[in-house]
């Protein structure tokens, strides 16, 4: 019997066998849950099927109602969860309960948004209608840095525009894909939410099934790139938020002290393990020393630990694979510039990298051309604010970036040229269920979030009518 069930037409369901859930802080297997063979997928696949049938032919207004539902169940239930997303997860209680807390926040304004009948043209020869509907079955793939909001970024849409969901979390933190659906399986019909849990085993066989009507995947590019060739066989839909190297370009006039804080937040939330993270910070040489030192200083102060321990501030990498990965960096990092800050590991259990610092690198070594997805921030000096720009779309991915100056008609005049979904200024990682969110070059296709979010999970068909 596992501790976590999969949820298949709206009931708790035993697994084909179990997956074993660690706590990166301890290294130690803390709750066990169901996992889902090709048959039981093919169960969640086809209740997902039958139950979209019922639930499209539901008011949208009676959607609207459902969404909020789950967000007061969310409410209700935040403490519990934060708790275990913490222990799945790693990160600090604090960020575990923001994250409940952002993920309710998106669900609530999702639940506001609606798909009304575009009159295109209404004249003496014709009446042309857009309308939006429903795709079928959406298969959420969701990664393991924000098991939970990530949901949230997919799932609320999805069932507002009338489809069913089968969710696949992660294998590292499957356990609030299950409070999610075990939530939702008390307020939607049976089999609109389902889950499939696998040990990386199943993303194929759910991007490739025919009765998938739309992948919806957050991950790595290459994993992107993998998703994308199994479903063009059935020509299914595709939205795909894949991997970033957000660049920052911070221009002489800035006040060091307060941009330098901002930066590090931005690059450190998560333990660095954010697709829009700051990555790698690109600063005027006239500020460069005075900028390393004060991001030095805040990562020396950083409070690392157990993410339940009161007062951490930086818990542990999610899993042992991406540790290592970013040990790797590490490593590279010491060979191709100087650590200022961090960059010893602790003694004792858990996947624990300090937030470090490394000065003196430049364009073409590991660090900074390749997203290292963990707490490492390198910083480049730079000369000519021209040039940089170059610097920054030096790579294949183009999720976000980031412009710091007072002068804010240079900064946007910067701003523009940088090749990113997202390019914000004086600040990093801003963003919101109403802003669209999607990436440039091999950070994605497609579109999350706001209106533009929820037409992909439309099919657009047009009446016309002759007079």
């Amino acid at each position: 019997m596992s501790d976590y069930k999969l949820w298949i037409d709206g009931k708790a369901t035993e697994g084909a066998s179990n997956l074993d859930v660690v706590n990166p802080a301890t290294e130690k297997v803390f709750a066990s849950i169901a996992r889902s063979d090709t048959a039981l997928a093919d169960k969640a696949i086809a209740s997902a099927k039958a139950a979209q049938k019922i639930w499209a032919k539901t008011a949208i207004a009676d959607r609207q109602v459902a969404l909020n539902k789950i967000a007061d169940a969310l409410n209700a239930n935040a403490d519990k969860i934060a708790r275990v997303l913490t222990q799945e997860q790693g990160k600090p209680i604090a960020e575990a309960s923001a994250e409940v807390m952002y993920t309710e926040a998106f669900i609530r304004y999702f639940a506001t948004m609606d798909l009304p009948v575009e009159v295109l043209q209404d004249d003496d020869a014709k009446r042309v209608e857009l309308y939006r509907k429903p795709l079928g079955v959406v298969a959420c793939i969701i990664p393991w840095n924000f098991p939970l909001l990530i949901i949230a970024f997919k799932v609320p849409l999805a069932l507002l525009a009338g489809n069913s969901c089968v969710i696949k979390p992660s294998p590292t933190t499957p356990l609030t894909a299950a409070l999610f659906a075990e939530i939702c399986a008390d307020i939607l019909p049976a089999g609109v939410i389902n889950t499939v849990n696998d040990d990386n085993d199943l993303g194929g066989y759910l991007t490739q099934h025919a009765d998938v009507a739309k992948v919806s995947f957050t991950g790595s590019t290459e994993t992107g790139k993998k998703v994308m060739a199994s479903a063009a066989n059935t020509l299914k839909r595709l939205t795909l938020e894949l991997g970033g190297n957000d660049p920052a370009i911070v221009l002489p006039d800035v006040n060091v002290a307060e941009t330098a804080a901002k930066m590090y937040g931005a690059a450190f939330m998560n333990c660095g393990q954010v697709c829009l993270a700051l990555k790698r910070a690109y600063v005027h040489e006239s500020i460069y020393d005075e900028m390393c030192d004060e991001l030095a200083k805040l990562a020396k102060a950083a409070i690392v630990g157990d993410g339940l321990e009161q007062g951490t501030q930086i818990g542990p990498l999610n899993n042992k694979m991406q540790y290592e990965k970013v040990k790797g960096f590490l490593e590279n990092a010491k060979k191709a510039g100087k650590v200022i800050a961090g960059g010893e590991l602790p003694d004792g259990p858990g996947y624990f990298i300090p937030p470090t610092i490394v000065r003196d690198v430049k364009d073409g070594d590991e660090i900074v051309d390749e997203e290292q997805f963990g707490p490492i921030m390198p910083v480049i000096k730079y000369t000519d604010s021209d040039d940089i720009i170059g610097s920054a779309n030096g790579v294949d991915v183009g999720l976000g970036g980031s412009v710091w100056s007072k002068d804010i008609a240079k900064a946007k005049e910067i701003a523009l040229q940088v090749e990113s979904g997202t390019v914000w200024i004086n600040t990093h990682l801003d963003f919101g269920p109403n802003i669209p969110f999607g990436g440039a070059k091999q950070s994605g296709i497609g579109v999350e979030f706001a209106q533009e979010g929820l037409n992909e999970f439309t099919q657009v068909q047009v009446i016309n009518q002759a007079k």
